[in-house]
């Protein structure tokens, strides 16, 4: 190699470097626009229904009754959105909690129990869930879960035991799958360390494993929140769209994102039934944020440890 192709080398990949630094930082400057523009524009837009409709923040957020097309004897419009926001944490705490030992269960067996048969067989089931449109969970919840629940309990069959049945489904191959990563990820000198005091293989798992992998089966978790809270057209379907208080299990509710859906679609850009739905979005952002801090905290406890 002549003297001249060494000297322009060291330049051409300095060169490479600095291209590669630029693309890279548009990319993150487009991501992080992308995200600001996006807070800036729910939140613009949800505040507006406080700050200019004159609508107090007390009596939306704690009032119960909904009918933003009406208004109240002292001239307050009827935006109470406690209803939404009981019937969506519901929703979501009950799904989970359905959830949660089904898909822990199912991913001890396909990491620690069966590997081989989890690594060919479970872990591609699971991934084909994954991916399942929500549409379908709401299908056969309309005619599965709902017919079910009529003939067993009485009344409609809509409400929020419906929706959290079919969010249990929808969630359940996320949760298992991080939660299986997560055993996946605790080191085998633990388990020696367990066999080799004797302790037998459930011991090691309910004593060792699960206590390891704790952090990340508590991030699955708040995934699976994440995505209930979130989802709307399969709860939609199941849960009955009665915006009133929870009664019951077994009484029709709705959820921020069913009213949502309903209501976005025949309400014109700039009414005040618009700029209330912009908050209820506003509301639902805010939440779905605070999933992903937890997640975040959980991580960097878990790193610490």
């Amino acid at each position: 190699m002549s003297a001249e192709k060494r000297a322009t080398q060291p330049t051409s990949k300095r060169s490479v470097e600095q291209k590669g630094r630029l693309i890279t930082g548009a990319c993150v400057i487009v991501v992080v626009a992308l995200v600001v523009t996006l807070i800036f524009m729910v939140c613009s837009r949800g505040l507006t229904t406080f700050i200019f409709d004159g609508v107090n923040p007390a009596a939306f957020f704690a009032g119960t009754t909904w009918n933003p097309h009406q208004m109240s004897d002292n001239g307050q419009y009827l935006v109470g959105a406690l209803p939404m926001i009981a019937g969506s944490f519901a929703v979501t705490l009950l799904s989970c909690l359905i959830s949660l030992p089904f898909s822990l269960g199912a991913a001890i067996f396909m990491v620690e129990i069966a590997p081989g048969f989890g690594r060919r067989v479970l872990r591609p089931i699971i991934e084909l869930l994954t991916g399942i449109p929500s549409v379908v969970f709401g299908l056969v919840g309309l005619e599965l879960v709902v017919p079910l629940i009529r003939n067993a309990a009485g009344g409609t069959g809509y409400g929020i035991l419906a929706g959290s049945l079919v969010l249990a489904f929808m969630i359940l191959p996320t949760v298992t799958s991080l939660a299986a990563d997560a055993i996946d990820s605790v080191p085998e000198a633990y388990k020696d360390g367990s066999y080799g005091l004797g302790c037998t293989r459930w011991q090691t798992i309910v004593h060792v494993i699960i206590p390891s992998a704790l952090p990340g089966i508590l991030t699955a978790v708040i995934m699976g929140m994440s995505r209930s809270f979130g989802e709307a057209l399969a709860v939609q379907m199941v849960v009955g769209n009665a915006a009133q208080m929870p009664q019951g299990l077994f009484t029709p509710a709705a959820t921020l994102t069913s009213v949502l859906t309903m209501g976005m679609g025949n309400e014109a850009m700039g009414t005040m039934f618009n700029d209330v739905l912009w908050s209820l979005a506003m509301v639902l952002l805010v939440m779905s944020l605070f999933f992903i801090l937890i997640v975040h905290l959980i991580g960097k406890k878990g790193a610490a440890k």
